[in-house]
């Protein structure tokens, strides 16, 4: 009987990793939209239009959201576009400087819920040629939990691509922060 509880117990956590939809994306080199992707992690990937969502533990443990092609005037994280009623607010716009793009990402995650978003290590990045940016996030959701983050950002084409892992700080940020910064620090552009 324990032991059909255990089998009963692992099916529904790999169902609750992979969520509706889901696939596993295992360990290796990984095509997604114009991007090149190496890791070393296994991960869940929840597949978009122009967005993915990847975990490897469940999205509150740890997720990589990769957002891509932002039109100008778009929401950083794709959620709507910028009017007349509502100008203000994380719109991507061609030729923003890093740190303007740091804080585009930081807005756009105070507005989805996020609080005490912080960033810090803005630096720049070589993502095979296109130039972008990197930096480190630390943030807490809305039950207080603290999560630290890696984000990495290029403008190709007046379309900004965008990458944002967040995991609590306590143990899965430690657990997997550097073989993500591996992925981020490895990522390619395809022609």
């Amino acid at each position: 009987m324990t032991r059909r509880w255990l089998l009963l117990a692992a099916t529904l956590l790999l169902a609750a990793c992979a969520g509706a939809g889901g696939t596993l994306q295992p360990a290796g080199r990984v095509q997604v939209f114009d991007l090149q992707l190496e890791t070393s992690l296994d991960w869940a990937r929840i597949k978009g239009a122009r967005q993915e969502l990847w975990t490897v533990d469940g999205t509150p443990l740890n997720q990589l959201s990769i957002v891509s092609r932002v039109k100008p005037g778009e929401h950083v994280f794709q959620g709507s576009k910028a009017t007349k009623r509502r100008p203000d607010g994380p719109w991507f716009r061609p030729g923003m400087r890093p740190d303007e793009i740091r804080d585009l990402v930081a807005d756009g995650l105070a507005l989805a819920g996020w609080s005490a978003v912080e960033t810090q290590g803005l630096r720049p990045a070589d993502f095979g040629g296109v130039p972008g940016l990197r930096f480190e996030l630390s943030l807490a959701n809305g039950r207080g939990l603290r999560y630290r983050g890696q984000a990495a950002a290029a403008e190709r084409s007046g379309r900004l691509t965008l990458l944002v892992w967040l995991a609590p700080g306590e143990h899965y940020y430690p657990r997997d922060a550097e073989a993500v910064s591996r992925t981020l620090d490895r990522l390619r552009f395809l022609p």
